[in-house]
């Protein structure tokens, strides 16, 4: 019988493949050849499997920042780059759409999705200041720099979602990028 990190990982598989629509939690058993049961007892209900999927790609997303930043070779704004460039991949699209329909849900104050506020912004501050203090940017002005580069590129994600034009988002997030550029 999978755990519950064995059926996090196979949903998170599944979403990242399909999205997720308006997939019951039964039909979502079924896909992870599990039962609603057993998600039921993991994670609550199907908001809080989704919850928990996307603080899985949260995570993720922040162990390939903290993968790129232990390049001594990679140069921190093409780590920057490569960071931001991998955000565009549609592949991720499932997964950044579920991201900010939860959100949404939790700044609402939703119950089933309050949980995705803890850390949401919090978490990426400590990577991102890091960063930016590589970048060039004094270590006291870190957290304010790291906070707008969050900011920046939830942005630039929604925009991409909306609008599909992968190009016009990539060539603003080289604009944004370009400011850490020395002079």
């Amino acid at each position: 019988m999978p755990g519950r990190d064995d059926l996090l990982a196979a949903a998170l598989d599944y979403v990242t493949a399909h999205g997720i629509g308006e997939t019951s939690l039964r039909a979502l058993a079924t896909e992870l050849g599990t039962s609603h049961r057993m998600l039921i007892y993991h994670f609550g209900s199907r908001e809080g499997l989704l919850v928990a999927i996307v603080q899985a790609v949260e995570q993720q997303q922040r162990d390939l920042l903290a993968a790129l930043a232990t390049d001594p070779d990679l140069p921190p704004l093409e780590l920057g780059r490569r960071f931001t460039e991998q955000l565009f991949d549609p592949a991720l699209w499932p997964s950044e759409r579920l991201f900010f329909e939860l959100y949404g849900q939790a700044l609402q104050g939703r119950p089933h999705a309050v949980a995705l506020l803890d850390g949401v912004v919090e978490n990426w501050l400590e990577p991102i200041g890091e960063l930016v203090v590589r970048l060039g940017v004094p270590p006291e002005q870190a957290r304010a720099h790291a906070r707008l580069s969050i900011a920046v590129s939830r942005g630039l994600l929604l925009d991409l979602l909306a609008t599909g034009d992968v190009d016009g988002v990539r060539a603003a997030a080289e604009v944004y990028l370009r400011v850490f550029e020395p002079r």
